[in-house]
């Protein structure tokens, strides 16, 4: 494992684009995917389903849910999803971005709560529940809404159906003592991700929020076999500035240092595409002839995200209970919405040092022998029949060198 900056393969630049889930062809398993954004939109790691004009993000029983994760980054511009969330105790549905050193801007959703949006927003995974805010509107199970997220250099708005429910401007978040701006502003991916917050090896105060633990026998599971989110389009237009920050000029997007501030993003012309997972930014075609060979049979490390670390539970949420989850309760939605390997201090690990496959912080959901997938369900969704896999392909691409503990 290497801390220097230059081992980091780097993150595709911002490109406008709209992407219609009428089907999963924009889509690519993690097992799949070597950094080449211009042929796929998104990366997926869990259970993704056709069905009705959606994608939907599938959560089997015991499973640990499913993400997405957009294969190019935004600096700072505007995205859009039109979504119906999951419902259910201990179901959570995210919608976010979140950057290689965990800037992070939120939409998150408990499945007992079908009337809130709850936002929130993070400087570099630093947990600060008086970030959080919520917003009011109808079912969001049943019924289909325009979440939004408009991120500049000096302000962050959320809305819903087009109508701004959340302002937060750059000027509100300076830290005296740390002489910074508290306030997003890296490269980030966009996520779309359901996971079970209410899962039994989560935190207390996780589980609290999320509205208790998980019910594996809700009807959901019953009738479908899965709990579910259903994704119908999401659009992402970038902030094209003319000089930094929030310039899609280049290549690539990378950091000359490990301060992880957006005066160290450098729009740049590096390549993003590896030969092999086992490439990094020393050697990008590292291993190039055993690539398909690496796909097929990925290396027992916990399930990732490209660009991520483990997908793990970043902000636990244990800072508040559900008693008061209606207001400041939201936490990070790392959830498993694919965490990251950066940090504001470039000294920690890998973000990986788990191999199990059947642990809720990671991805695989082909544990023991059984799948787990509901997939037999084909009138009820057509299954993309994907299994989510390790890859070292996350402990290398953007970011790898501003590792979080």
């Amino acid at each position: 494992m290497s801390f220097n900056l230059s081992s980091c393969v780097p993150a595709p630049v911002c490109s406008d684009k709209t992407t219609k889930f009428t089907n999963l062809d924009s889509i690519v398993d993690i097992s799949k995917y070597y950094g080449d954004s211009t042929k796929k939109d998104w990366v997926a790691q869990g259970e993704p389903a056709s069905r009705d004009g959606s994608v939907l993000l599938t959560m089997p029983k015991n499973s640990v849910g499913t993400v997405l994760a957009s294969t190019s980054y935004m600096w700072y511009g505007n995205v859009k999803a039109k979504f119906k969330t999951s419902r259910g105790r201990g179901v959570v549905t995210a919608f976010i971005l979140l950057s290689d050193v965990k800037d992070e801007i939120d939409y998150e959703f408990v499945g007992v709560d079908l009337e809130t949006a709850q936002t929130n927003y993070y400087f570099q995974g630093i947990p600060d529940y008086h970030n959080s805010g919520n917003i009011s509107l109808s079912d969001t199970f049943h019924n289909f809404h325009d979440y939004e997220i408009r991120w500049t250099p000096d302000k962050i708005e959320w809305l819903v159906d087009g109508q701004v429910g959340r302002t937060k401007e750059r000027k509100d978040t300076w830290n005296e003592t740390s002489q910074s701006w508290m306030f997003p502003q890296t490269p980030a991916r966009v996520q779309l991700s359901i996971w079970p917050g209410g899962a039994s090896t989560n935190a207390k105060g996780t589980v609290d929020w999320a509205g208790g633990p998980m019910d594996w026998e809700a009807e959901d599971i019953k009738n479908v076999g899965y709990f579910y989110a259903a994704f119908s389009e999401v659009t992402m237009e970038c902030y094209n500035a003319k000089s930094a920050p929030g310039t899609n000029n280049g290549k690539s997007y990378t950091f000359n240092s490990v301060t992880g501030t957006n005066d160290t993003v450098v729009d740049g012309k590096g390549d993003t595409v590896l030969g092999s997972f086992e490439g990094t930014g020393f050697n990008m075609m590292k291993d190039k002839a055993s690539a398909s060979q690496s796909a097929d049979k990925p290396k027992n490390t916990a399930a990732t995200i490209p660009g991520g670390s483990t997908g793990g539970t970043g902000q636990d949420h244990s800072g508040k209970s559900g008693s008061d989850s209606g207001s400041n309760s939201g936490g990070n939605s790392g959830g498993n919405s694919g965490g990251n390997s950066g940090g504001n201090s470039g000294s920690g690990n890998s973000g990986g040092s788990s191999s199990s496959g059947c642990e809720t912080n990671t991805f695989n959901q082909d544990c023991a022998s059984g799948s787990g997938s509901g997939s037999g369900n084909s009138d009820k969704g057509k299954n993309s029949g994907t299994r989510a896999s390790a890859s070292a392909l996350a402990m290398i691409i953007a970011g790898c060198a501003l590792f979080w503990l």
